[in-house]
């Protein structure tokens, strides 16, 4: 039986590194990142593009899940709500032979901050990333 791990939390957390490990640890593995699947400039959100990215990942993971040369697919991507996960597992094909393993990495305002910060340092992220990932935590929680 395949596995599928779904790694989900806060932008900056570690969900690539952790799902790069996971994939040298487990046998047979496959890592998708899901921001693979929608990287842009501009970068835009409306409906049509997030339709768009979740058709993206339900057919990489669904392409992985059917190749014999993969056991473990290991899925990283900002699952913020129960829902995004609901429909990934729901457009995956064969999920009657897949097991799902969810996990969500999680770590306190300022831990993140420092991370974020130290990505802004080193020009991977852009300098309102921190603003925007507290607005974001501060709309979540209403």
């Amino acid at each position: 039986m395949k596995t599928l791990w779904l790694i989900g939390g806060p932008m900056g957390i570690g969900k690539t590194t952790v799902g790069q490990a996971l994939k040298k640890k487990l046998d047979r593995a496959v890592f998708l990142d899901g921001d693979w699947c929608w990287d842009a400039d501009p970068f835009v959100v409306n409906e049509e593009t997030k339709t768009m990215v979740m058709q993206n990942i339900a057919f990489l993971l669904a392409q992985f899940l059917r190749c014999t040369a993969y056991e473990n697919i290991v899925f990283s991507w900002v699952m913020d709500e129960q829902e995004i996960i609901d429909s990934i597992v729901d457009a995956v094909s064969y999920k009657e032979a897949v097991r799902i393993a969810a996990f969500s990495l999680v770590g306190s305002e300022k831990c993140l901050t420092k991370r974020l910060e130290k990505d802004i340092a080193n020009g991977i992220r852009q300098p309102d990333i921190v603003a925007r990932l507290c607005a974001l935590k501060r709309q979540m929680e209403k």
